[in-house]
């Protein structure tokens, strides 16, 4: 539960089905998210405040992994900032190493204030209204009944005395503590301040001036610790050691400096308003309170500290009055508040405040981890640039690459944005004749690329020595280069990658892994590089990105760095990655990848690469499931049945590889019916092998039903994407890519035939 890994890459809708499946909400709540029926209605809205003319949202997500006081939870968060979902998500997840959070609260204490004035005796006041406290609580209790047969109601009765240099004299100031229990009781503490004024006014004999409650709740305290052990902390090329004394140093900045320390619990605040805005909370009072109790000592200071604990692991403590509500009519009018605390799953207000409590603890922790290694600032840089590309107004089609280019310039700003916008869709750029767009664009930003693939026909079979049909998918990866820094960074903005790679071969994901492979080979191992990649397809689809991130590197470093290589020392070099990343691959990915050319392609002891000529434009609709392809996982998993089954599974081979030579005879006669057919009786054979799943036999089946000619699942299967062969009409690939994406899955479309794919 509260754990569903790499859910940021999920689609928004296979989100909402994978929090259904984990129990986190009801079919209701699930039916009313997928309809769009949650969201605050105008008609409820204009209940709720005066002058409505309409209703504005805000993205609602999930901050997940969080484990407080031994239970798990999946936070709801309503914020329009970037990072700070994936931010507290991440602390929550090393936090686990440490066992998660611990948080104790006090009674949830709202403090109401009766002011009296013009008092002659003020000491004598303020002892007879300690002597009637009982009256006086008994009052205020009459107006709420209910709330007394809940448990709570006004508790006690504090009297102080303010000094004033005005001609009225010294203020009387009596504090009525109330419990509202799992309310947030603001106007009930009100009630009662109004309800016993008149009789404070007689006891004190003065005149009762205001009476109101006070937003600084420090009678409903909560305490949040964590500890994290060094291990846990290393990463981004720091060890643990680093990050801690980092983190102590950069908290220590903010409990002695009061202009640190605003925007140090402006982090803090940054979670706990999340929260508050989800479960229609007021985030304004909770902001006041925080700050006040930031500023009761000599100067304003940090709400956390952090602490080297005794086994050297980083201990954090945060200490925040919350005072909140899961019960009342604000709360209740709000269906997107009402569902959230359900998903929440909190059972009393005081639970609701100990939650944010962690998260806001997870925030600062997040925050100050990333000033204390990489900079604020290049932790930032991809979120910020996609915020900015979406207020400058970049439609979907062209808002990665507007993202990609931000970046690139290095003005992250709405003037750029807005600028690079006009720029990709200008008719100029539109009308180039000579390249395709992505093609001009590529030259004109000095970038280097490697193409994608389909395989039209021949999966699995062809790691056997059988045939496949293949084609590219253009300039699906591209990369670039520049000289200097401090190791290698790498930067995906697609992919919200920002790291320092490591040296240590121990350290090293899969990723690295390759690109030791390819520093070591061309002799840049102790080179200093930035190293930006830019994705036009997902990764993890069966799309060959894995074979095209290598081929578009090891371009980009032999432009940057002047090596001199040829095409076919680039596929010898990528298809050592490929080991790495596929276990016994065929060689397929990386040849498209360089050549860029449809081809029938044989590995094996007599290897054929043979160009196909498409005389006759063909047009492809690509549906990507969003469900990672582990081609590894499914190549061993065939492996292991024909190790199982040989004569059955080399029967399966030699029918796709008959197919495919069918196959090569229909596309150059541009006989797509018989193409279709072919690619259907390809994936039958692919099914059988048990390496489809339910969201690619989805797809498959919406593109039939939309017209497709023959449609099959591409690549490794296990999840990936299908292609879909359209019939030779206008409109009809985008006929079969909206029903797949009306489903929830992307798209691409992707043209065989024309001009050979320039590199």
């Amino acid at each position: 539960m509260a754990r569903i890994p790499e859910f940021y890459k999920l689609s928004v809708s296979q989100r909402v089905r994978e929090v259904r499946k984990q129990g986190l909400l009801s079919n209701q709540d699930y039916q009313a998210l997928v309809s769009g029926n949650h969201t605050l209605s105008i008609q409820s809205a204009d209940k709720m405040i005066e002058n409505v003319i309409g209703v504005m949202g805000l993205p609602l997500a999930l901050g997940l992994n969080f484990l407080i006081n031994d239970k798990a939870y999946a936070i709801p968060l309503v914020v329009e900032e970037p990072s700070i979902v994936a931010a507290l998500s991440s602390a929550a997840k090393i936090a686990r190493a440490g066992g998660g959070f611990r948080v104790e609260s006090s009674e949830s204490i709202l403090i109401g204030q009766i002011q009296v004035v013009d008092v002659p005796h003020p000491q004598r006041a303020k002892a007879a209204l300690l002597q009637r406290k009982s009256e006086i609580l008994n009052l205020a209790n009459s107006l709420h009944p209910n709330m007394v047969a809940r448990g709570g109601g006004a508790k006690d009765l504090q009297v102080l005395i303010h000094p004033s240099s005005g001609q009225r004299g010294d203020m009387v100031v009596a504090h009525l503590l109330v419990d509202t229990c799992d309310a947030m009781g603001a106007n009930l503490v009100n009630t009662m301040c109004e309800g016993v004024a008149s009789l404070v006014e007689n006891i004190a004999e003065g005149k009762v001036f205001l009476r109101i409650l006070s937003n600084l709740t420090d009678r409903a305290l909560v305490k949040a610790r964590v500890s994290i052990p060094l291990d846990a902390l290393a990463g981004r090329g720091f060890d643990g050691k680093q990050v801690r004394d980092g983190i102590i140093l950069a908290n220590e900045f903010a409990s002695i400096d009061p202009y640190r320390a605003a925007t140090h619990n402006k982090g803090i605040m940054n979670g706990i308003d999340a929260v508050a805005l989800a479960t229609g909370n007021d985030w304004r009072a909770l902001e006041t309170g925080a700050h006040a109790w930031a500023a009761r000592g000599s100067h304003y200071t940090s709400l956390t500290q952090w602490t080297r604990g005794e086994d050297g692991s980083l201990e954090g403590e945060l200490e925040i009055p919350i005072k909140v509500g899961i019960v009342g009519g604000a709360l209740q009018s709000n269906p997107t508040v009402a569902m959230n605390l359900r998903l929440l799953g909190v059972s009393s207000a005081r639970e609701l405040a100990e939650v944010m409590g962690a998260v806001g603890l997870a925030q600062n922790f997040s925050a100050i981890r990333a000033l204390a290694t990489e900079g604020i600032q290049q932790g930032h840089m991809t979120l910020h640039a996609r915020s900015v590309a979406a207020a400058a107004g970049a439609t979907p089609k062209i808002f990665e690459t507007i993202v990609d280019r931000l970046i690139e310039s290095g003005e992250i700003k709405i003037w750029k944005a807005r600028e690079l916008i006009e720029q990709v869709v200008s008719p100029c750029v539109k009308a180039a004749k000579e390249k395709p767009q992505s093609e001009t664009a590529t030259e004109e930003r000095n970038v280097s690329s490697g193409h994608g693939k389909i395989i039209l026909l021949g999966e699995h079979a062809v790691v056997y020595g059988r045939h496949a049909i293949a084609t590219p998918i253009p300039l699906a990866i591209q990369a670039h280069v520049q000289r200097g820094g401090d190791g290698v960074q790498l930067i995906i903005p697609r992919w919200g990658v920002e790291q320092r790679l490591h040296r240590s071969a121990e350290k090293q994901h899969a990723y690295e892994e390759s690109l030791a492979i390819i520093f070591k080979t061309l002799g840049l191992e102790r080179e200093s590089m930035r190293l930006e990649i830019f994705p036009n397809v997902p990764r993890a689809m069966g799309l060959g990105g894995s074979a095209a991130i290598a081929v578009a590197t090891i371009r980009a470093l032999d432009r940057c760095f002047e090596l001199g290589l040829d095409d076919e020392r680039v596929n010898e070099l990528a298809f050592e990655c490929e080991k790495i990343a596929h276990g016994t691959p065929s060689g397929i990915d990386n040849t498209l990848s360089t050549y860029g050319q449809t081809m029938l392609f044989r590995s094996g002891e007599s290897p054929l690469r043979k160009v196909i000529e498409i005389d006759q434009a063909v047009q492809l609709v690509v549906g990507i499931s969003g469900i990672e392809s582990l081609t590894a996982a499914t190549v061993a998993r065939v492996r292991k049945a024909l190790k199982a089954h040989p004569e059955l599974y080399e029967n399966i081979f030699n029918q796709i590889d008959s197919l495919v030579i069918e196959g090569v005879n229909a596309l150059v006669g541009h006989k797509l019916e018989t193409l279709g057919e072919l690619m259907n009786i390809c994936h039958g054979l692919l099914n059988a092998m048990q390496v489809s799943s339910w969201e690619l036999e989805e797809m498959i089946q919406i593109a039939r039903r939309h017209g497709a000619l023959g449609a099959k699942l591409t690549g490794g299967g296990g999840g990936g994407s299908i292609i879909a062969l359209c019939p030779p009409e206008p409109g009809a690939a985008d006929r079969i890519e909206s029903g797949i994406r009306e489903a929830g899955y992307q798209t691409i479309q992707v043209t065989m035939g024309g001009k050979p794919k320039n590199r």
